[in-house]
Formats: C-alpha cells, structure tokens, sequence
C-alpha cells in the first residue's frame, strides 16, 4: 500500500507538472497570437487610411469636375489642387495659380491596380498634405472602411472609433462615436509632416484570440479531464480491490480459525472414544459421538462454502445443463435436508407434477440446499419452509426471522452479511446468497427476495430474466 501511495504521488505530480507546461505554451501561444493579430490591425488600419483617401479624392473629384463644367474654374482657390480621375481612369491632379491659370497632371500608376498599391507613391507624397486642408476626415467612413478590412481579416470587433490626435496624445479632432470604456487603442501617424495620427479605439481582441486558440483550449483541458477521471476511477478501483483483497485475507484467517476449532473438538471426542470405557458407557458414548457427528458436519458446511466460493471465481466455469425433473429433484433434496435433528424442521413442497427444466444440476442442487441452510438457521426452534415450483419458477418460503428492509439491495453482494445485534448463534461468512446469485446468472436465471422482519422470507427464482 505504502508502494501504491508513492507511485499514486509521482503520477499526480506528473500530471500537476504537464499541465503546468501546457499552461505556460498556452500563455506563449496568447502572446504570439495577439502579437500577429495586433500587426493585422496594423495593417487593416494603413489599408483603411488610404481607402479613406481614395474615397475623399472621389468625391472631390466629383465636385471640381461638377464646377469644370459648369463653367466654375473660380471655384478652385489660388494655388489649390485638387484630384480626380479621368475617363480613362488615370488620376488627374488641377492646380489653380496666383495670375488664374488652371494646370493638370497625370498622376503615373506603375503598380498592380488595388487600392493600397495605387496610392503608395502618391498618397505618401501629397495626398493627406492636400487633401487635409481642405477635405477633413469622414469617421463615418474611416470607421466603416476599418471595420471591413478587419472582417477581411477574420477580426470582428463590436466597436470601433477613430480619432485625430498629436504625437503627445491630444486630440485633434475628436469622433463624436468615442465613449468611455475598456478598449484596445492602436496609433497609426498618417502625416508625420503635419503631426497627425489616428488613435483607433476597438473592443478588446482577447475574444477574438481566444477563438483562435479555442481548439488548442478544449483540446488541452479535455485531455487532462481525461487524464484525470482516468487516475480517479484507476485509484477507485485499486482502493476497492485492496479492501476486496483485505475482505479475503480476513476471511482466510477467519475460515481457519474456524476450521481449527471444530477439528480440534473432533479430534478430542474420538480420542475420548479411544482412551476411555465407552463401551459399557453408552451415554457417554453417544455424546462423544454426537460431539464428533456436530463438528464433522460443521467441517462439511465450511468447505462446501470455500469450494463454492473458489468455483464462483473461476470465469472458465462452464456449467452441463441436463433434463431435470423438478418434482423429484426436489424431493430429493427435501428428503436430506429433513434428516437434520438440531431443529423441529417441516418442508412442504407444492409443486406442479412432470415439470422438466434444462439446468446443471450439481450447481442448482448447491443453491437450493444453501437457500433451505439459510431458511433452517435464520429460524427459531421451529422451522417451516414451503416449496412451490412450476415451468416458470421456484420459491422458498419461510417463517424465521425474516431481513431487514434495509439490508435486502445488499443481501446478494459479496461478504455482506446481515447485522443480528447480539446474536451470535448465527454463523457465516456472506458468500452463500452471492454464490446463488452468481450461478443463477450463469444459467440466465434470476433471484428476487421479500421479507418482513418477524414474518419469514419468500426467495424466488425465475427461469426467465424477462419474467421478473
């Protein structure tokens, strides 16, 4: 046990390590992740920006090609630009100039046509510089543009809210959207010439990095559940087999105490009938005889019950169904049981004639007899026991002193033996019921029990489990 409790410790302690370990790479994991997720909203919100500016530049294109052709050049300020794109989908920078000469140029477009890439080289160079004097940012639109290059990068927040501030954090312009509360805050400086950056305000990632790593999660602390119930039921069944192992030692030890006494008894009653005049004594005589009888029959009773224990654990036991007819095997056994002398003892069997059943009978004439044993000890001096059997069944009824409500869901276990108080003419060793039960199972059998305190027991086998 000593051994079993060492090796218990070490495996607790294993596991209390790994899972340890696998706490600490889960941490590292979190890390890593919310490092990659931060970079993605990075970069959504430098993807943002310049949608951003691309749609600014639209509408302003829209409005300077509105005034060009209706004639309002005037419109344009003095030294103003303004962007649009033409027919041919190049981009058109219109200049107006202090003597109120109108110029424009082709912005080139080397790249491969996306949005972030066609305004790399220009956005960087004057884009936010012209368009923020003159078009101030739509947070309508950043928060929305935003919200869908996050999607795009399977990062959903619920909140989002964009705001101008200056490289010591103060507020430019403010998005009306911005309360107050617990947010992730990303900076991106979009003009560092003017100052100027976005402060992004969105619900914390952690929900979204948790999902990321919900598979490694369950995954994880399924396997130590696992590795838990496993431990827990493996302890529960090594506990339960140490008392079953301890249950048997003592009954060992107590069956051979018990084995001692009754040889020693006997050894003594025939040495008496040796050394002694018994025979012009007769009295005396017949007593060591009857001393002798007693405890010859009290050695039988103990090891008809330790070979049927031993038998019952055998799971190789195969049992040699034959005809029996039930009447007379009954009466067979009736018959033997009736010559017993240490009680008033009347069995009455009522029984269907010519009922024929298929069943070992070596291992049904154990049962019977040990139920009949059990009906004759559990009675006062006088004893009566009624059979009854058919096609379908047997029952065994008798008038003794019956089990306590109590103790009947525990009556066919192993070892369990019915507490008497202070009686103590009543000996065993709560493996007879378990052996009935166990060999009436083998033939598909079952075995029921009612009683009352004071009123006797009926025990009843059926044939057929189904027919209970």
């Amino acid at each position: 046990m000593k051994q079993f409790k060492t090796i218990s410790t070490i495996f607790i302690l294993t596991i209390a390590v790994i899972f340890g370990c696998n706490v600490f790479y889960l941490v590292k994991l979190y890390k890593s992740i919310r490092t990659t997720v931060e970079q993605n909203v990075m970069t959504a919100l430098a993807d943002a920006d310049l949608d951003e500016l691309w749609i600014r530049a639209e509408r302003s294109r829209e409005k300077t090609m509105r005034e060009i052709e209706a004639g309002q050049q005037d419109s344009l300020r003095k030294g103003e630009a303004s962007v649009y794109q033409d027919t041919s989908g190049n981009m058109v920078s219109v200049t107006r100039y202090d003597d109120g000469s109108v110029s424009s140029e082709t912005i080139s477009d080397e790249n491969d046509g996306s949005f972030s890439n066609k305004f790399i080289d220009a956005v960087g160079r004057q884009f936010h510089t012209i368009m923020d004097a003159h078009v101030g940012v739509d947070f309508e639109v950043m928060d929305s543009v935003l919200s869908k290059r996050l999607n795009d990068r399977m990062i959903y927040p619920d909140y989002i809210a964009t705001e101008i501030i200056d490289s010591q954090g103060a507020v430019i312009v403010s998005n009306p959207k911005y309360t107050e509360g617990t947010y992730d805050t990303f900076t991106y400086r979009f003009n560092p010439e003017m100052d100027m950056a976005y402060r992004v305000h969105l619900t914390p990632l952690t929900r979204h990095i948790f999902s990321e790593m919900s598979g490694v999660i369950v995954t994880v602390f399924l396997l130590m559940i696992v590795f838990a119930a496993a431990f827990i039921y493996l302890f529960r069944t090594v506990s339960r087999l140490r008392t079953i192992e301890e249950m048997k030692d003592d009954f060992v030890n107590n069956v051979t105490h018990e084995l001692k006494t009754p040889i020693a008894i006997a050894y003594s009653a025939n040495d008496a009938l040796l050394n002694y005049d018994t025979v012009n004594d007769l009295s005396k005589r017949d007593t060591y005889l009857r001393i002798a009888n007693k405890q010859l029959k009290r050695l039988g009773e103990l090891v008809e019950s330790i070979l049927a224990m031993s038998m019952e654990r055998r799971k190789t036991l195969q049992l040699k169904p034959e005809t029996i007819e039930l009447h007379s095997f009954i009466e067979g056994i009736v018959e033997a049981q009736s010559m017993r002398k240490e009680k008033d003892i009347h069995i009455d069997v009522k029984q269907v004639e010519h009922t024929e059943i298929e069943a070992d009978k070596i291992h049904l004439a154990n049962v019977l007899n040990n139920l009949i044993d059990n009906a004759i000890k559990y009675s006062d001096e006088g004893v009566n026991i009624v059979i009854t059997g058919d096609d379908e069944g047997i029952s065994i009824a008798d008038n003794g002193i019956g089990i306590p409500s109590k103790s009947l869901p525990y009556l066919f276990n192993k070892f369990y033996r019915v507490p008497h108080g202070n009686r103590q003419d009543v000996r065993g060793y709560g493996i007879g019921l378990y052996y009935v039960k166990s060999i009436l199972d083998k033939m598909g059998w079952s075995i029921s029990v009612s009683s009352k305190e004071g009123e006797g027991s009926v025990f009843t086998i059926k044939f057929n489990k189904d027919e209970q």
